[in-house]
């Protein structure tokens, strides 16, 4: 059970029975009745703003129309007291008894508490941490990671059909970057003097691991092929590399993706993908262009 929208339809129901009219005799708009917990928990366990915001179209006085509904929402059995507060505003009291039945049905119901049907099983794709594959997380993807596997949890909970999706970004300048930087640390393994990373590289120590592992798998050979072919074979070692070490930092925050999507896949054959995409879209009405 949900208290708040119980009792949202509770006030509702006590609204209608006052048969309250605008000003033109037409029916009101009952949409923006809200009940939440007051700001100040000694005043009781529920609040609603009912009469506030039905004051000016009715034309009566906030706290005169909340007498009214505080009189009308005293005959419900759960409510032990209901009092005016402030400029309007009508909190509840709940007796122990509806308590003690919610706890009740709390425990009957275990782990599925709350669990509800509004998704409906329709599908829902959740995108979250996403982080650029040059190196570790930091606490902002940490964040972003508990954020996300929240909200698709919580989804997930509600009924949807959830995908946890996480986009890997291995195109584009960065990965370029990454990739000169990687082949730097290589040849560092092979004995060679770097000396200081020069600016626009990575120089964290996160890649010199990176550079043993091709070391000891390509030995000279990648010195030996063209610069193009060699950083192309680099830049996908190290994407592997530090998509696995973002892995194990998220599985430390038990977050686990169902997908992860490389994001050079839709680059590739003349980015066949990314149109279709846009002319299936663009014939669905969903594009337009600007001015």
């Amino acid at each position: 059970m949900n208290i708040f929208a119980d009792f949202n339809a509770r006030i509702v129901k006590a609204v209608e029975a006052l048969d309250l009219k605008d000003k033109e005799g037409a029916a009101l708009d009952l949409s923006r009745i809200a009940v939440e917990p007051p700001r100040d928990a000694s005043h009781g366990d529920l609040a609603t703003n009912a009469a506030m915001v039905l004051a000016k179209p009715t034309g009566q006085n906030p706290r005169a129309l909340a007498e009214k509904l505080a009189e009308a929402l005293r005959g419900d059995a759960d409510i032990a007291s209901a009092e005016i507060a402030g400029p309007g505003f009508v909190n509840l009291r709940l007796k122990d008894a509806f308590w003690h039945a919610h706890l009740s049905a709390l425990l009957g119901e275990g782990r599925n508490y709350g669990r509800s049907t509004i998704g409906g099983g329709r599908k829902a794709n959740v995108e979250y941490v996403s982080a650029n594959p040059t190196g570790p997380m930091h606490v902002g993807h940490c964040r972003g990671a508990v954020v996300g596997d929240t909200l698709a949890n919580l989804m997930a909970f509600a009924g949807y059909d959830v995908t946890k999706e996480y986009v890997i970004n291995d195109a584009g300048s960065q990965i370029d970057v990454l990739g000169r930087s990687a082949f730097l640390r290589y040849r560092e393994a092979l004995g060679e003097a770097i000396g200081e990373i020069p600016p626009g590289l990575y120089p964290g120590d996160y890649l010199v691991p990176v550079g043993q592992a091709l070391a000891e798998e390509f030995g000279l050979g990648l010195l030996e092929m063209p610069e193009d072919e060699a950083l192309a074979i680099v830049k996908d070692r190290t994407v592997d590399a530090m998509m696995a070490m973002i892995r194990e930092d998220l599985a430390l925050l038990n977050v686990h993706h169902d997908v992860f999507f490389s994001e050079r896949t839709l680059h590739a054959d003349n980015a066949r993908k990314i149109r279709a995409a846009i002319a299936d879209l663009t014939l669905k009405g969903h594009i337009y262009k600007g001015t």
